[in-house]
């Protein structure tokens, strides 16, 4: 009975809604995170009776036909690029991006890789890195003699030193956009790298068309909405209950063929 199969694509496709939509949950409070929808698509069909076949030596042509559809797969997983909240920590390094563009992160392999969790800090040279010391692209050092730092929003840092009245201008934060931010890969740690999906990065100055504001002080949070996210689960399970009790229903009809004497 193909209803078996069928029902057990479906049981695994929300088994896997469901690990998609506890991921979500479980970063509600991760700085910067983006939550993820599955996708599913119907898998191929089996024509019992060709749609447009020829019915009749006279010409006349089967106007529906007869496909059995043999379960469903999952396409993608997709990430939801929306604008999270903002909120405030007062802390001097930390910089949220309002609207769009990425965070340039230099990897310890080299590589470059992109966040939007802007909770920096500063290294023992005094160079802007993240939380696990990954120096923030273009590699900015703050003077150790300085005694207030600003960050302004077109990414501009400028440091007041000690003994000076006009701060100084320690360099330039940049953004990077991507055209199709989705197909980045997820490295994990709030990193993200290019792929040939997402296309290749665009350098240019927060604030200047088509870039986000930096907003010191500020970090964004993810973009999950937990009541949505609720609902998405309780639709799941149900989901994978009713595909279960499809199975019980086809155990129980080859359970009947079997009693036949």
């Amino acid at each position: 009975m193909r209803s078996l199969n069928i029902a057990a694509t479906g049981m695994l496709a929300q088994q896997l809604n469901v690990e998609v939509i506890s991921n979500n949950i479980a970063n509600m409070n991760t700085t910067g995170f983006k939550r993820q929808r599955a996708e599913f698509q119907d898998l191929l069909y089996q024509d019992e009776r060709r749609v447009g076949s020829s019915s009749s030596d006279t010409g006349t042509i089967v106007p529906a036909g007869v496909q059995i559809g043999v379960g469903v797969k999952t396409a993608a997983v997709y990430r939801i690029t929306e604008q999270g909240n903002l909120i405030s920590t007062d802390n001097t390094y930390d910089v949220a991006i309002q609207g769009k563009g990425f965070f340039k992160v230099t990897l310890p392999s080299g590589e470059t890789a992109y966040t939007r969790a802007g909770s920096f800090q500063l290294s023992p040279d005094g160079t802007i890195v993240t939380t696990d010391g990954y120096a923030v692209s273009p590699g900015l050092t703050i003077p150790a003699n300085a005694i207030n730092v600003t960050i302004n929003p077109s990414g501009e840092v400028l440091a007041q030193i000690q003994g000076t009245i006009a701060p100084q201008n320690v360099g330039q934060l940049t953004l990077s956009n991507f055209a199709n931010e989705a197909g980045m890969d997820p490295l994990g740690d709030n990193l993200l790298l290019e792929t040939p999906a997402s296309g290749a990065p665009v350098d240019g100055t927060p604030g200047s068309a088509g870039y986000g504001t930096l907003i010191q002080g500020f970090v964004e949070t993810s973009n999950v909405n937990v009541v949505q996210e609720i609902t998405n689960l309780i639709t799941a399970q149900r989901a994978y209950e009713m595909n279960s009790r499809v199975i019980e229903a086809s155990d129980q009809m080859m359970q009947t063929l079997n009693q036949i004497r």
